[in-house]
């Protein structure tokens, strides 16, 4: 993780950017991730850990309409968390992520190990995606964190926005 974490940090670096992150189901994981590599506070500037459904109202601007029609974990939700991290730092690309983790809390619809990502731009480009990952409650939380490290690469290799 560490060298993706780098990896991320470089390009974040290359591109004059700053990164911010909202996190539910991963905890605080990819903050950790990225705070792990030293240096981080020239690319890294804040972590939001909103694991309830007020918490991502509250810090993250997230409508309850949006929470009540279509869950904490949807791309709907995401999308208004990764706004709602551009809105409350100085970051020029953000990150969000809710889940189910488990072991509890699937459904037919959500399964345990369904999680959606968004990332966004501050020329506002938004992009999300949605995983479906098999494993415990860690290995879906670690599988989490390195999708979005690795969507943070991607789409940084497809956009041209300078800070």
């Amino acid at each position: 993780m560490d060298a993706l974490a780098a990896q991320v940090g470089g390009a974040l670096k290359a591109h004059g950017m700053m990164l911010a992150t909202a996190e539910s189901c991963t905890g605080g994981g990819i903050a950790q991730a990225v705070t792990s590599i030293a240096g981080s506070s020239a690319w890294f500037d804040r972590g939001f850990v909103t694991y309830t459904n007020l918490s991502k109202q509250q810090m993250l601007g997230v409508l309850e309409s949006t929470l009540i029609t279509y869950g904490a974990v949807s791309e709907a939700v995401v999308r208004e968390m990764a706004e709602g991290v551009l809105r409350n730092s100085t970051a020029q690309v953000s990150l969000a992520v809710s889940g189910i983790a488990g072991p509890d809390g699937g459904t037919p619809d959500k399964p345990v190990g369904t999680v959606w990502f968004a990332w966004a731009f501050a020329d506002g480009v938004i992009t999300t995606a949605h995983h479906q990952f098999s494993g415990d409650r860690n290995e879906v939380r670690a599988q989490a964190v390195r999708v979005a490290l690795q969507g943070v690469l991607e789409r940084l290799s497809q956009n041209t926005l300078s800070a």
